[in-house]
């Protein structure tokens, strides 16, 4: 089985997604299909989308009777045209219809994301800016819709509050309110405290930039800042510190934004106004 789906917290996604949806069981298949029955179908693209999830969608059947047997068509991250085979299944017929909706759930969601982050990424050829996500994720979702946005040639940025310090405009605000010391005073502060951790500090103008250069954190967040003036920030750190831009960005924007010269650009769009892809499970004749 393929990584993500093996993944111990996947699977308990899968369980409790299945027990949302079947309950004490699926009335509709137990009703008028007979245990004995088989089937086998394919799970067909609506649309011109890249794909995720296909191996989590595997699993649901999967977990429902190990018996059904998914092959992969079009695997996580490339391209499948509308009316394009996603992946064949075959198998009993009860537990097949019961995990049609869940699979098709998981893979819609994901490959929503993936076909989002691609267009992102396609904007932005040529520049070394790469396209981050955020933490602005479905809650308890967040592994999925992050493995999406790889599969859409994205990269991830910090999985949750626990593997990077951010500091962001109200961590500044506490600061400053306490009277502690200068931004560079609060970065040292902070690599005291997890000196194993990268600092990520958010700053809204070449005056704040300034004051925490000197410091050295690992990134600056150059925050809702016009092109022009992104354009003095990559000058004044002169490659020194990485820069990731945010705020603004939209696929009209990215590109212009990709120019500057930041290392990076964060888009909180892609996890959280991504639209669903389009899938079906038709069955053959």
């Amino acid at each position: 089985m393929h990584e993500i789906a093996n993944h111990r917290e996947v699977s308990d996604l899968i369980r409790r997604a299945l027990e949302e949806d079947v309950g004490n069981g699926d009335a509709s298949s137990m009703a008028i299909v007979d245990a004995r029955d088989f089937c086998s179908g394919r799970i067909v693209s609506r649309g011109d989308y890249v794909v995720a999830g296909v191996p989590v969608a595997a699993a649901v059947f999967e977990a429902l009777d190990s018996s059904v047997e998914v092959a992969i068509e079009s695997g996580d991250g490339s391209r499948v045209p509308d009316g394009g085979v996603v992946a064949t299944v075959s198998g009993p017929a009860r537990a097949v219809l019961t995990g049609e909706r869940t699979a098709l759930n998981f893979l819609q969601r994901m490959s929503g994301i993936a076909t989002l982050t691609r267009s992102y990424v396609d904007r932005t050829a040529g520049c070394k800016a790469v396209i981050l996500d955020t933490r602005k994720t479905t809650p308890t979702l967040r592994l999925l819709e992050k493995y999406a946005v790889r599969c859409g040639g994205g990269v991830n940025h910090r999985m949750g509050l626990y593997d990077k310090i951010m500091l962001k405009d109200n961590h500044l605000a506490q600061w400053r309110g306490r009277n502690e010391g200068t931004l560079a005073d609060m970065i040292h502060a902070a690599r005291n405290a997890y000196p194993d951790l990268e600092i990520e500090v958010e700053v809204e103008s070449i005056e704040d930039l300034s004051s925490v250069i000197e410091a050295a954190p690992d990134w600056i967040l150059l925050d809702n800042m016009s092109v022009e003036t992104m354009k003095k920030c990559v000058s004044l750190c002169a490659g020194r510190i990485r820069l990731e831009a945010s705020g603004g960005v939209n696929l009209d924007t990215v590109a212009a934004i990709a120019d500057t010269g930041v290392d990076a650009i964060s888009v909180g769009a892609l996890t959280h106004s991504a639209v669903a892809a389009d899938f079906s499970l038709e069955f053959d004749s």
